[in-house]
Formats: C-alpha cells, sequence, structure tokens
C-alpha cells in the first residue's frame, strides 16, 4: 500500500506530533509519502518550526523509511481575517492550488491512499480527485478548523468536500459539532508510544521542585509571569515554547530551546508537576482528550496544571482561570501537593491508531456514539 500524508508538519523536525507516529505506522504498509506545504519566505518571519530545515526545501529526502519534500514558495496563501478580503484570499488560495509542486502530483498518481491533516491540506482534495480518483482518502482532524484560525477559503473548501472523504477521523467526540455532518466521521483518539519509558532517563534537574512545560500550541507566556512570582521555590522549564524568555519572568523560568523528542522525556518524567498554559480565548473543550502533552503527563504519573475546561474527568488535573493570579495560585497548590496516580486510562498504540484510520468502519469503538 502507497500511503501519501499532506500536512503543514514535516517529518524530519525536532518537534513530534501526531501526524510523524502516524507516518511511522504507515511505512510498515509499504511506501509513505510526506508532503509538507504552507512554508514560504513568510514562514521564516513567524519563526516557523520547520525553519531548521529550510535547507531541505524543495528536496526530495528519504529520512528513516519516508520520502519527505518541503515544498517552498516565495509566499503561501494565509488567513487575511477581513470579509472584504476575501476576494483576495480566494485568489491565493486557488493559485497555489493551480500551480502544485510537480513533486505533489507525482505522489498523488502514485498513490493507494491520501491522508489530508486539518489545516490547508483539504484545498487539495480536488486535484487528488483529478489526478486519481480511485485513491481512498481520508482526513485527519488533528485541530478544529476555528481553533487553529484557519483561513476562510479552507473552511468553504473542507464543508464542500468533507462528505465526498472516505473518512472524516477525529481525535475526540467533541469534535463532531465542527464538521458539516457527521455520516463519514469516526472517532479515533490519539495514540501512544510506550516506548518513552525507555529513554526519560536519568533527572537532567538539580535539588528542588521543578515544573515542565512542552510544545507551544496556544501557549500564553502570562501564566508564567505570574506563576513564577507566586512560587519562587519552584523552578518552570519551558521547553519548546516557539519564543525567547518574556521580560516579566522571574529568575526561576528556564527557557529551553528546542529539543528532540526523546530529549524533553527526562525533563517530563523527572518533573514535580506538568503545565499545559493554553490561552483562555482559544482553549478548545476538545484538548480534554486530544492534548498530547497532558497524555504524556499522565503517563509519567504527573499531576497537571491546565486551564479549567480541558480538565475533562481526569483527578491528576487541577484547572485555573487563565489570567486569574488567585485560581493559578490554587491550581499550583493543589498540583504540588497531588499524589502521582496511575493513568485513568490506556490510550492506543499508533499500530491500533493506524489500523482504525485505515478501516474505521470494522472496528466496535470508532462510532460518535460509545
Amino acid at each position: 500500500m502507497r500511503s501519501l500524508v499532506i500536512t503543514a508538519h514535516d517529518y524530519r523536525s525536532r518537534r513530534k506530533v501526531n501526524m510523524h507516529f502516524i507516518a511511522a505506522e504507515l511505512k510498515k504498509y509499504g511506501e509513505t509519502s510526506f508532503f509538507s506545504c504552507q512554508y514560504s519566505f513568510l514562514s521564516q518571519l513567524k519563526s516557523d518550526p520547520r525553519s531548521a530545515l529550510n535547507h531541505l526545501a524543495n528536496k526530495v529526502e528519504v529520512h528513516d523509511g519516508v520520502r519527505c519534500f518541503l515544498w517552498k514558495t516565495f509566499i503561501h496563501p494565509i488567513n487575511l481575517r477581513k470579509n472584504i478580503l476575501f476576494p483576495v484570499e480566494k485568489f491565493l488560495f486557488s493559485r497555489y492550488v493551480a500551480f502544485p509542486s510537480p513533486v505533489l502530483v507525482e505522489w498523488i498518481k502514485q498513490a493507494d491512499i491520501v491522508f489530508f491533516e486539518s489545516g490547508i491540506a483539504p484545498i487539495f482534495f480536488d486535484l487528488v480527485q483529478r489526478l486519481n480518483p480511485l485513491a481512498k482518502t481520508v482526513y485527519i482532524a488533528s485541530d478544529d478548523l476555528d481553533t487553529i484560525n484557519v483561513a476562510s477559503y479552507v473552511k468553504s473548501v473542507f464543508a464542500r468536500v468533507a462528505f465526498k472523504m472516505d473518512a472524516l477521523c477525529l481525535t475526540s467526540r467533541l469534535m463532531a459539532e465542527g464538521m458539516p455532518g457527521v455520516e463519514n466521521c469516526y472517532v479515533i483518539p490519539h495514540g501512544f508510544d510506550f516506548s518513552v519509558e525507555e529513554h526519560a532517563d536519568p533527572s537532567p534537574y538539580d535539588a528542588g521542585l521543578h515544573a515542565v512545560s512542552v510544545g507551544s500550541m496556544l501557549f500564553d507566556p502570562l501564566f508564567f509571569v505570574m506563576a513564577s512570582r507566586l512560587f519562587p521555590e519552584v523552578t518552570f522549564h519551558i521547553i519548546g515554547c516557539g519564543r525567547g524568555a518574556h521580560p516579566g519572568y522571574e529568575k526561576n523560568v528556564i527557557v529551553h530551546e528546542e529539543m528532540r523528542h526523546q530529549t524533553t522525556l527526562p525533563y517530563i518524567k523527572h518533573a514535580a508537576i506538568g503545565i499545559a498554559p493554553y490561552r483562555s480565548e482559544e482553549v478548545p473543550r476538545y484538548l480534554s482528550d486530544t492534548s498530547m502533552k497532558l497524555m504524556q503527563y499522565d503517563f509519567f504519573k504527573l499531576p497537571a496544571v491546565c486551564p479549567a475546561s480541558v480538565v475533562g474527568d481526569y483527578t491528576s488535573r487541577f484547572g485555573y482561570i487563565p489570567g486569574n493570579a488567585d485560581s493559578i495560585a490554587h491550581a499550583m497548590r493543589a498540583a504540588l501537593s497531588a499524589p502521582r496516580l496511575a493513568p485513568k486510562r490506556t490510550p492506543l498504540r499508533w499500530s491500533e491508531v493506524v489500523e482504525r484510520m485505515l478501516a474505521p468502519e470494522t472496528f466496535s469503538d470508532t462510532g460518535l456514539v460509545p
């Protein structure tokens, strides 16, 4: 089976997200291609994590058994945010699709199955249908389109083509309300790499209390401005947030540069607590199910501090109201005094996730109604 993944991530990047683990499993079934789009000179201005791979742009490379291509254009279409500019936005996206990379064209023709990750990838659905109408098409809803602030044009295209896809794979049931329809929707949560335990020692910390935050999604630096003042006895480690130190941080905040996924694991396992500092106005409820950082904290039995809206039914999570110092103090104190409990539920392995994506209708646990 030949698979094609279209996404705004790159398989070679240090930061690992669900698409990396999915592609690693797909390659066990046959030739797998990872096409990274929405990258240009504009990306380098916005601190795109793929900037470190800029020297590899527009070159086919096989990395860990997966064919990779980072498509770099002079500019790429973006969300222009204002309705009055929609005609311009539509023109830019239409032109982007009308002149696709020859590599994408060739990989589409070769594919037996094409995966479109949430983001701009669905704009290439019509191209796939035209070049390879027999290819199976699967949408992976890593995030809701409103949450990641996708352009209006992309939303309109997705609303038109969603029902034509073979499967819409939602990582949380709570995502269903954002789908154009639910007839071809299946619930397939994120998997987990249980081998992380093998790479989580020794501790990187000195003596004392240490709190860790990993990742950049909806990152809220103001949490650490407040928490570092309220808890001077705690050393806060911020890993891969995509920005430098905030001027309001106290001396007990350490901002680490982007790390390889495995390098972050000892920081998580040996911390006293984990923090998921999502911004208040943009926190979707489905993150209670889909946050990979919270899944990692849970696996390593870390009490976690996160916005109240994503606590869900996890007793190991302690919620706060973003921007509210009193609630941050309460959540921090509760987490620091909480026991390290066994995980509430056992997640799927990534191999089990991909099995379900390939044939979701054959599994009893993928329906919208549990």
